[in-house]
């Protein structure tokens, strides 16, 4: 699927966030603009990477163990394995997942986000998440929206400057949610680690990408009229249900899954 029909083409010229992100997680499709920025960026984003990521894991897997099976994931980034689909399709086979990113490379890889269990199904939407109401028709085409889905907005809005109304887009987003339905949320921070803020903006500022790391108060929006999941609004290695405690280290960070009354 296409919508918002962001271009197809590959630009090797301009770093872009979800490149950027898969050198930190140690992959390899991103091209020297992305390394650039991503070297510049304070010796702590990697681990902060991995903590976000496994975040992502724990909810996604506690969600579909509450019988939630169908995901609409947003910024979905360059498939690393475990995927979102295959967290959930390993709890519950037959959980329906739509990912939607705008990078082109991701687009290329698409295929490997589309290795559904015969149960189940996936999709790929190439889309921007500053146009929802596209993203939401789309993915109409394999979600059922009369019933509960998770929508995963992982390591994506601190992307958006608050002149793009980034609590708006998802205000839209979450309207179009039935009851019983999640948001599942991580918002990069400095709030731990203020002595690195200036140099994780300047980094991402030299390759023409906009950041704006949200403090808690600010992060807290997002979630405004949402039930808000135990533990709550906290930093990503602190997020966790059933399972034993990740090792506390200081996160860049925060997280959130809130159920839609």
């Amino acid at each position: 699927m296409t919508a918002g029909i962001p271009s197809s083409r590959i630009d090797t010229s301009k770093p872009h966030p979800a490149r950027v992100y898969d050198w930190l997680l140690g992959g390899k499709d991103n091209y020297p603009v992305d390394q650039e920025v991503a070297e510049k960026l304070p010796a702590e984003a990697r681990a902060n990477a991995a903590r976000n990521r496994a975040f992502m894991h724990r909810a996604s897997a506690w969600l579909a163990g509450q019988g939630v099976d169908q995901f609409l994931d947003i910024g979905t980034g360059i498939p690393t394995a475990p995927n979102l689909h295959q967290i959930v399709q390993a709890v519950t086979p037959g959980a329906r997942v739509v990912y939607a990113d705008n990078d082109p490379i991701v687009l290329r890889h698409a295929e490997a986000l589309l290795v559904s269990r015969p149960e189940g199904a996936t999709d790929y939407i190439h889309a921007d998440v500053r146009q929802p109401d596209a993203i939401l028709e789309s993915a109409a085409e394999l979600l059922d929206f009369g019933r509960p889905v998770a929508l995963s907005l992982i390591a994506l809005m601190h992307f958006l400057p608050d002149e793009q109304d980034p609590y708006g887009i998802t205000r839209t987003l979450v309207e179009a949610l039935p009851s019983g339905s999640h948001l599942v949320l991580s918002h990069g921070t400095a709030d731990q680690h203020p002595e690195l803020r200036r140099e994780t903006e300047s980094a991402y500022r030299k390759g023409a990408i906009s950041l704006r790391m949200r403090t808690r108060a600010e992060v807290e929006p997002f979630f405004e009229g949402l039930e808000l999941v135990a533990p709550g609004l906290v930093t990503a290695p602190e997020w966790y249900r059933e399972e034993p405690a990740p090792v506390y280290e200081r996160s860049g960070f925060y997280v959130g899954v809130a159920r839609v009354p």
